[in-house]
């Protein structure tokens, strides 16, 4: 035992009842969780800022890979242009692009259609506190 331990040992007054002992465990208890739920505010807001500043770079290289593709498609498309029409590569390009998006869409819309939005695990495990709660008030 260490000497805070024993200060608050020394302290305790050895004549409290038991209610009053009880009452100091449940306002202990009471300040425990309160600071176990203002601890996990903190890092909640923490990784919410940490999220926030991932999603901002995350949205920064996504515009930077749009106007990647831009240029790249020009680049082809002007490439092609020596060897054909230039209207003919241009469109040949647009083609591609298109049939890239539309498979894209296809497969974004079937993933779509698999979501459940419903969480049915806390359903479930709500479902079954219901059920011990019943059992305990029997």
């Amino acid at each position: 035992m260490n000497a805070d331990q024993r200060r608050d040992y020394e302290l305790r007054d050895p004549e409290k009842s038991l209610g009053d002992l009880v009452t100091d465990l449940t306002s202990e208890t009471g300040d425990l969780i309160t600071a176990h739920i203002d601890l996990a505010k903190t890092e909640i807001k923490q990784d919410i800022a940490d999220a926030g500043k991932g999603a901002g770079m995350l949205g920064a290289g996504a515009i930077a890979a749009l106007v990647a593709v831009f240029m790249l498609s020009a680049a082809a498309a002007w490439g092609l242009a020596e060897l054909m029409t230039p209207a003919l590569a241009f469109l040949i390009v647009g083609v591609i692009w298109a049939a890239v998006a539309l498979g894209l869409a296809i497969t974004g819309s079937n993933r779509l259609g698999d979501v459940d939005p419903m969480p049915r695990q806390t359903q479930i495990e709500i479902q079954e506190d219901k059920q011990w709660l019943k059992n305990q008030a029997n």
